[in-house]
């Protein structure tokens, strides 16, 4: 089947944007004026899992042609969401960055 891995996608996605919404917001909320490196990765990172989710769901819905293409547009960018949010932990954790 197709679209086997869609609804997978979505959920993962999903969630990790919500979580990027708290990061950003939680900056915001601490007054953090200026704008920081985790501030410009969070942000591309919640780009490309709202573009995951999106593909995930026409991949579901299946309204376009097969939603094999779709899926594994959305899988690809779910996994640089993930590679994102990944190297810039990694950076916080070593104090590259603040």
């Amino acid at each position: 089947m197709a679209n086997d891995k869609s609804s997978h996608i979505l959920n993962a996605s999903s969630n990790l944007l919500g979580l990027c919404f708290v990061v950003l917001t939680s900056l915001k909320f601490l007054k953090v004026d200026q704008r920081t490196f985790i501030d410009e990765t969070v942000t591309f990172a919640l780009i490309f899992f709202m573009l995951s989710c999106i593909l995930s769901f026409l991949s579901i819905r299946g309204s376009l042609k097969p939603g094999g293409r779709l899926e594994a547009i959305a899988d690809y960018l779910f996994l640089a969401g993930m590679c994102v949010l990944f190297i810039t932990a990694i950076l916080i954790l070593f104090n590259v960055i603040a």
